[in-house]
């Protein structure tokens, strides 16, 4: 199938549809539903992108924990189904720290990662904050990044034992943040936001 038009938007998906399709649109999965990802993100978007996958490669990269840049499938199944046509969620978040070497496979990642960032770009904003927010409480991610470029701030959202993510206080310019997953990491928010 070549093109997302043939295929009813309001119809009910698997992961085994999802790698059958050839179209030049991104999709993500959520729940069955099919979401289109936005158009290339804009520089501020990937230059952010960036240094965070560069800061966290880098403190890494002797480590089993591993981090993936979008675009990087993570199949988020219910239970322990492992069957691509039982696998409703596939989404490609900014970026995915996965720390169990068993979750990495040829074709992604299998299951939910440690850590999720994902950076807010003009028309993903309700996906992000609302369908993934409760696909990713779900699956048991355990650190949640929201990162708003616009108004330079960083919503943090942690896994507590009730399988709830609570909120911290948000971080803004002049402040650093240190993650939760990796205490080891913090990163700078006047760095981050510089928009040189």
């Amino acid at each position: 199938m070549k093109s997302i038009d043939t295929l009813d938007l309001n119809g009910t998906y698997s992961y085994a549809d999802y790698l059958k399709w050839e179209f030049e649109e991104r999709l993500e999965l959520i729940k069955g539903k099919i979401f289109k990802m936005s158009p290339a993100p804009p520089t501020r978007h990937q230059k952010i992108a960036g240094m965070l996958f560069a800061e966290i490669w880098q403190l890494l990269k002797y480590r089993d924990c591993q981090v993936f840049i979008a675009p990087f499938d993570v199949r988020l199944p219910k239970f322990d189904v492992q069957s691509d046509t039982e696998i409703l969620t596939v989404v490609q978040p900014d970026i995915s720290v996965v720390c169990d070497p068993m979750k990495v496979d040829k074709k992604g990642c299998i299951g939910a990662p440690d850590w999720i960032i994902e950076i807010l770009s003009p028309g993903n904003t309700r996906k992000e904050m609302n369908n993934k927010f409760d696909v990713y409480e779900e699956s048991g991610v355990k650190e949640y990044w929201l990162v708003e470029p616009n108004d330079e701030v960083v919503f943090v959202y942690v896994l507590i034992g009730e399988g709830k993510f609570i909120g911290l206080k948000p971080y803004t310019i002049g402040q650093a943040l240190t993650s939760i997953t990796l205490p080891d990491f913090t990163i700078d928010l006047n760095q981050l936001f510089d928009k040189k």
